[in-house]
């Protein structure tokens, strides 16, 4: 395929709008949280209107409040012999935790977590307990028998057809 300079630089054309585009695109999807201090506006009008009453639990006294939990579960499925656990403590930035998993070797991984402040990083202790046991040797390959092809097929022998028929001499006397 020849292009002419002209149907070139169309070409180059479309490739730099579709460039333009797709970074547009791009920029445009950075949904991405944000998080820290946002400044209020300089004026807030009061509603028009009589806030409705709250229910459930109290809003936080800061938005920046660090958060203050505490979790734990566990699973063991017998039939899919799925086993692990979690729990984990949260006081502030103050974070520790353990989760656990059965393996399929049989051992058991542990894990063992902390976040001191927010500024250290995530400082895990990994230790296995238990004895790796594997399943035996699979029995060794025995191949199939070897196939026996049919015979090929062979014609009945063609027929001979009789000799021609050989009229006797005629005399002419």
């Amino acid at each position: 395929m020849v292009l002419s300079s002209v149907d070139s630089n169309q070409h180059n054309i479309n490739m730099k709008v579709f460039i333009v585009l797709a970074l547009a695109a791009v920029a445009a999807a950075d949904n991405a949280p944000r998080y820290g201090y946002a400044p209020s506006p300089a004026y807030a009008p009061a509603p028009a209107y009589a806030p409705a009453p709250a229910y459930g639990h109290a809003a936080p006294a800061y938005a920046d409040e660090a958060p203050v939990y505490a979790f734990n579960y566990g699973v063991a499925d017998d039939y899919s012999g799925a086993t692990f656990n979690h729990g984990e403590n949260r006081d502030g930035y103050a974070t520790s935790g353990s989760y656990s998993v059965a393996l399929p070797d049989g051992r058991i991984q542990t894990v063992n977590y902390k976040v001191a402040d927010a500024y250290s990083g995530y400082v895990a202790d990994v230790t296995y307990s238990g004895e790796a046991k594997y399943a035996s040797a699979p029995a060794p390959y025995k191949a199939a028998p070897v196939y026996k092809a049919a015979p090929v097929y062979a014609p009945a022998p063609a027929y001979a057809p009789a000799p021609a028929y050989n009229p006797s001499p005629v005399y002419h006397g």
